[in-house]
């Protein structure tokens, strides 16, 4: 019986390796492997996965900005109307009313950039949602209107993740 060929791998020629990428069969030493759910790949595959997942062009980034900002801007404003006539009752009203303002401006988010993706593309959405918040936020708090700001950012704090993790597809139940 003869002995199989000693593999190295094929970025640091001079490691002997069993391992292959489970994708291109290339030989790859631990160092350059990266771990999938499916085994491991070589760092050029997990490259090349990566492409086909960002999809998003140089201006999904400033509409999504843009519309994401637009209607944080409204719906802040709204809250910061609303609460200084409700009352106690608004701490209620804005849980409510945070978590589904933030899947409304993600799912007009999403039309607006043609669902198109990319992991940069959520952060900068979900920061859309927060500088949208700010111009009310700001006046809020030289009018001395604490109880208003506090309602702020309780929708800050729902809707951001809300926006992200709609436009990113996480989906929290099935």
């Amino acid at each position: 019986m003869t002995e199989p060929a000693t593999l190295y791998c094929y970025e640091h020629p001079n490691r002997p390796t069993t391992l292959r990428c489970n994708n291109c069969e290339r030989p790859i030493c631990a160092a350059s492997a990266v771990r999938t759910p499916t085994g491991y790949r070589c760092r050029d595959c997990v490259r090349g996965q990566q492409k086909r997942f960002d999809t998003a062009v140089w201006y999904d980034y400033l509409v999504g900005l843009g519309t994401t900002f637009i209607l944080s801007l409204i719906v802040s404003i709204l809250i910061g109307i609303i609460s200084t006539f409700v009352g106690f009752f608004m701490f209620f009203i804005a849980l409510a009313a945070a978590g589904g303002a933030g899947v409304f401006i993600g799912n007009l988010t999403l039309r607006a950039i043609q669902k198109r993706r990319s992991q940069p593309l959520f952060l900068i959405c979900a920061a859309g949602v927060i500088l949208g918040a700010l111009p009310p936020a700001l006046f809020l708090l030289t009018t001395g209107n604490f109880y208003a700001l506090i309602f702020l950012g309780i929708y800050v704090v729902v809707a951001a993740p809300a926006v992200y993790a709609r436009i990113s597809g996480i989906q929290l139940t099935r």
